[in-house]
Order: structure tokens, then C-alpha cells, then sequence
């Protein structure tokens, strides 16, 4: 029996060995052939590889590289109160330097720095517990939102890098037209709503189940969770949830942290609501994309926002408790019940039934109720000789401070204020279509 199972690690190894001089093979024939077209095969090997190495790096050396650094621990404690306020000190000096150079020539920036400033006065204003406000995680929210940021739009790798993401996303996500096209017909896709972005959210959450099965998503959200808590010194369990909020939906969030809920304080809670409300559910991603909104922006919308809507959650909801879950050990996500990933993939996708189901009926009654509701202002508008008025046109008024704020342009404001407005009152749906329509008339797109 001995003799067998050894005979079969030999095999499995052997085989081991065998696939991967085979994808080295093809890997660089592919490349020397056109590396232009096998740019995409390079970045997931990358991708991979980094894993892999990472992971036994890991199991190697984690315990020697921790003794190493253990003298530059105790050194950091001790220096630690005044390193914090140098540290400080020279970010605060090399952000104003920045931004006074690159806001030089066109001041109007600066509008949106304002706002951000009055946004987080009026939420201190707001706080729950004005006392317990813990400013590092303040600050430390905007401040990866602006880092991110700076690398995404000023840097060309990172503005290449998201472009990228957002065309190869684009691109995957096309391919839910083949099975829609089965089932529905071209015909209908190309003339109904219903069956254009719906299907996606269909593929998008069985490609989800099924990453999370091969165990690629609970990686990804890990790492994110690790390095806001680190920087922020907020608790792992609601930083693990708005870490998963920037893949999943406001639902299927909390289910990451569900065997630690009853036990997490009040703080805690409404950190994990806040950062559902703030990012992108990434099962209605793809909808959004379908409407014609450019992927690239949706996707480094979402990924900075989670910071940021963690932290605006501390200065509202500061934590006055003590937490049970201050660092990530013992803290893990499940897998799941799946046994193998064809399973995961048939789950995946039966588990967007209710979601796709929720999407429609939400907005056949949101455009019938808004529908109704602005024929109503127009009769009450009509008995003052001015049946122009509607809701949205309300609303625009309401949040056009808040647009400008925001950094839009002025003769813009009111287009998107009423997007605010609809988003926050009605349906985000909704408001993906106006914005949809807005960038068709606006840049022919």
C-alpha cells in the first residue's frame, strides 16, 4: 500500500513536472511570435507567479524574516510618538508642495479639495461620538483614495494598467452574449433592456463563485483588508467586509464575516453597511459597463472608494467599544460547499436569480413611480403656468452644491446633481441610464 501511494507522488510529480515545461514552452513561443498579442498571458503569469512565490516565501521564511525585523519593532516603539509627527509632518509638506505646484495654473481644483474639507466637517458635525473620532483613520481614508488616485490618472503605468484592466474586463464581459443569444434570441438582446445587462450579472456571479472556489478572491480581499487595517487601524472583521464590498455586493459582503457578526460591536456594524452603500457591487458591474459607462472608470472608482467610505464611516460612527477582532488571527473567509467547480459555477449562477429578479422589478416600479411622480409636479407646476416642473429637476437644484463641491464644473453641475439626486432617492439603475444617455449626447459615444 506504501509502495502504491509512493509510486503515485512520483506520477503526480512527474506530471507536475511535465505541464509546467509545457506552459514554458508555450509561453515563450507565444511571446518571441507577437508579444504585443500575448501581453495579457504575460500579465496573468506574472500574476501568478507572484503568488506562488509570495506563498513560499512565506512558508519558508516568514518566522527568519520576523526575527530580523523584530530589532526595527522594538526600535520603532520606543521613537514611535515623535517618528509619527516627522512622518506627518513631511507628507502634509510634500501633499501641499504638490498641490500648490499642480494647481498653479488652473485654481479651479482646488474646489474639490474644499469640498472634501466641508464633507468631513459636516460628518464630524454628525458624529455620534465626537470624542472618539479616531483622526488616523480619518485621514488615512482620503489619503489612499488620493494616492490611488494620483497613480491611476497622473502616472502612465497606472493609467495603462486600469485601461487595460477595463478593456480585458470589457471584453470577458462580452462573452455573456453567447449565452444569451442561445437562450433569447439576438433580436431580443439588441431591441430589450431586460436582456442586455441582466444576462451579465448572471456570468459575472458565477465567474465570482467559481474564483472564490479555486480560493483567487479570498487571496485578493485579504491582501486589501491587510493593508487598510494597517494603515487605518481599523478592526479585520469590518475591514475584511468593505475590502470584499470592492468584488461583491452589499449583500454577499457581510457573509465573509458572518460567524463573527453577533459579536461585533455597533461601530463595526455600520462600517460594513457603509461600505456596501459606497462601492460598486461587482455582480452589477458589468451591467453598468453594458450601458456604455467606460469600465476603466467604474473599476478605480470602486477600488477608491472603499478606503474612504471606511473612514467617513469612523467619523460618524466612531468605535467606543472594545473590539474582539483587532488583528486577522484566527479570522478567515469560508470557502463554500462546493465540491468541485462545476458545482461552483451552477451555484454561481443560480444565486444571481434573485438578485436579476430584484434588479427588474425594482425598476419597473422606480420608472413607473417617477414616472407618476413627475406628472404629478407637472399638474401642480401647471397651475402657475409651469408644467416643467419634475423631480429630477428638484433635485438638481437640491444637490447642485453638492456637485460642485465635488469638483464638477459649474455649467455641468445641475446634469449631474440630478444623477445624484436619482441615484440617492430612486435607483442607481436609473441613474446609470441618465448618465448613459447624457454621454451619448455629450461625446457622441
Amino acid at each position: 500500500m506504501q509502495h502504491l501511494s509512493h509510486l503515485s507522488s512520483r506520477k503526480w510529480k512527474s506530471s507536475i513536472h511535465q505541464s509546467f515545461g509545457g506552459y514554458v514552452a508555450y509561453f515563450i513561443a507565444a511571446c518571441v511570435l507577437s508579444f504585443q498579442r500575448a501581453l495579457a498571458l504575460v500579465v496573468i503569469t506574472c500574476v501568478v507567479v507572484f503568488f506562488i512565490c509570495y506563498d513560499l516565501v512565506k512558508k519558508i521564511l516568514d518566522k527568519k524574516i520576523i526575527k530580523c525585523l523584530n530589532p526595527v519593532g522594538r526600535c520603532f516603539q520606543k521613537n514611535r510618538r515623535w517618528m509619527k509627527w516627522v512622518f506627518g509632518l513631511l507628507v502634509l509638506g510634500g501633499l501641499i508642495t504638490w498641490v500648490a505646484l499642480d494647481t498653479s495654473k488652473r485654481p479651479e481644483q482646488l474646489i474639490s479639495f474644499g469640498g472634501v474639507c466641508v464633507f468631513i466637517v459636516f460628518l464630524f458635525i454628525c458624529s455620534n461620538h465626537h470624542r472618539a473620532v479616531s483622526w488616523r483613520a480619518v485621514l488615512w481614508g482620503p489619503g489612499l483614495q488620493f494616492a490611488l488616485g494620483l497613480f491611476i490618472i497622473r502616472t502612465e503605468p497606472g493609467f495603462q494598467a486600469f485601461q487595460f484592466l477595463g478593456r480585458e474586463i470589457q471584453t470577458f464581459l462580452n462573452y455573456s452574449t453567447t449565452g444569451s443569444g442561445f437562450v433569447f434570441g439576438q433580436t431580443l438582446i439588441k431591441d430589450v433592456f431586460a436582456f442586455q445587462p441582466l444576462p451579465i450579472v448572471v456570468f459575472f456571479s458565477c465567474v465570482m463563485l467559481v474564483l472564490f472556489f479555486l480560493g483567487i478572491m479570498q487571496w485578493v480581499i485579504l491582501k486589501i483588508s491587510w493593508l487598510m487595517q494597517v494603515t487605518m487601524g481599523t478592526t479585520a472583521t469590518e475591514t475584511l467586509s468593505v475590502a470584499g464590498n470592492i468584488f461583491v455586493g452589499q449583500t454577499e459582503a457581510p457573509l465573509l464575516i458572518h460567524p463573527y457578526l453577533e459579536e461585533m460591536t455597533n461601530s463595526e456594524v455600520h462600517a460594513v453597511m457603509t461600505g456596501g452603500f459606497g462601492t460598486i457591487a461587482g455582480t452589477v458591474l458589468g451591467a453598468y459597463i453594458s450601458f456604455g459607462i467606460d469600465a476603466y472608470s467604474l473599476i478605480a472608482a470602486s477600488v477608491m472608494a472603499a478606503a474612504c467610505a471606511l473612514a467617513l464611516s469612523k467619523l460618524v460612527y466612531p468605535e467606543v467599544e472594545e473590539s474582539k477582532f483587532k488583528d486577522e488571527e484566527g479570522l478567515k473567509i469560508e470557502k463554500g460547499e462546493e465540491r468541485n467547480l462545476l458545482e461552483a459555477a451552477s451555484n454561481g449562477a443560480s444565486a444571481s436569480v434573485g438578485l436579476v429578479a430584484n434588479i427588474t422589478a425594482n425598476l419597473i416600479a422606480f420608472m413607473a413611480l417617477l414616472e407618476f411622480v413627475n406628472s404629478a409636479f407637472s399638474w401642480l407646476g401647471g397651475m402657475v403656468n409651469y408644467q416643467e416642473l419634475t423631480l429630477q429637476l428638484i433635485l438638481s437644484y437640491i444637490f447642485m452644491p453638492v456637485a460642485f463641491m465635488m469638483g464638477v464644473q459649474w455649467n455641468e453641475a445641475m446634469m449631474v446633481s440630478e444623477m445624484l439626486g436619482t441615484k440617492m432617492i430612486l435607483n442607481e439603475f436609473v441613474a446609470y441610464q441618465q448618465l448613459s444617455r447624457w454621454m451619448m449626447g455629450a461625446f457622441g459615444i
